[in-house]
């Protein structure tokens, strides 16, 4: 199924590794207009010409989230190339692994500004062509954000507000017939994990968890364009993340222990 994705334009940060790479390769194919950032611009260029060798439609645009003018830039590309946006999806991001008394606040002012602000600065400068198109605005966030994950103050505080922010511009806009998605994927078999910060800022550089039982970013990607097509406000992805989300109605008290004794069992998890 194509989920309806023939001659959209779609636009992806984070595309160069993990889900937003999926993304690309898998909406290309079922025949999207597909529109690359990420800050690695050689690897965008190659799956950018990848895609375009198979058949496909891609733009590609050197994209830092964190920064204003590179999000502007990544916006211009779209309507330069296809004329128009149909769907934003936010999926750049980063996370984090330690206890917040260890944290160095550095830290959280790096997750915020990836993860919020950067769907943030994304979403300003594409909404009036969503408006126009009556697209999707996607947020990929994490069940992190549905409930507090211990050892990830930064990373649950930065996919709170992600939800928080999507939520209100989908209330904003409930007359303009603007489709507004929370995604939240479980723990995927990405290089998201590898790249997560340790307290003082340095990536980890290893996951503590066994990638073999985890979603694949091809699964993900699926799920979302699946989600995208019903015009779903939450995609929950696994039953962690539908537990997780029916729990805490009922029982929030509960999640918090059943969170702590999971992240406890990791491999050198930060719990003394």
């Amino acid at each position: 199924m194509n989920y309806k994705l023939n001659d959209k334009v779609v636009i992806i940060t984070g595309a160069s590794s993990g889900i937003g790479e999926a993304m690309a390769r898998e909406y290309a194919a079922m025949g999207a207009k597909v529109v690359l950032g990420a800050r690695q611009a050689d690897k965008l260029e190659a799956l950018t010409s990848e895609i375009q060798q198979r058949g496909g439609k891609a733009a590609w645009c050197a994209t830092d989230v964190t920064k204003m003018e590179d999000c502007e830039r990544l916006i211009k590309c779209a309507v330069e190339n296809f004329d128009g946006i149909d769907i934003l999806i936010c999926n750049a991001g980063i996370s984090m692994r330690a206890l917040f008394d260890d944290l160095d606040l550095s830290v959280l002012h790096r997750l915020m500004d990836v993860n919020f602000w950067g769907t943030v600065y994304c979403t300003k400068y594409a909404l009036p062509y969503l408006q126009k198109s009556k697209g999707s605005l996607v947020g990929i966030s994490s069940v992190a954000g549905i409930h507090g994950l211990p050892g990830r103050t930064g990373y649950s505080a930065s996919k709170f507000a992600m939800t928080g922010f999507l939520e209100t511009i989908r209330i904003e806009n409930l007359k303009k017939g603007l489709h507004v998605m929370v995604a939240c994927p479980g723990f995927t078999a990405s290089n998201v994990r590898f790249s997560a910060l340790t307290a003082d800022g340095t990536q980890q550089g290893s996951t503590p968890r066994t990638e073999e039982k985890m979603m694949t970013p091809e699964e993900v990607a699926h799920i979302v364009a699946r989600g995208i097509a019903r015009r779903k406000r939450l995609c929950l992805m696994e039953a962690e993340g539908r537990a997780t989300h029916f729990l805490k109605k009922f029982a929030p008290a509960l999640v918090d222990k059943l969170f702590y004794w999971v992240m406890s069992k990791e491999p050198n998890s930060p719990f003394k």
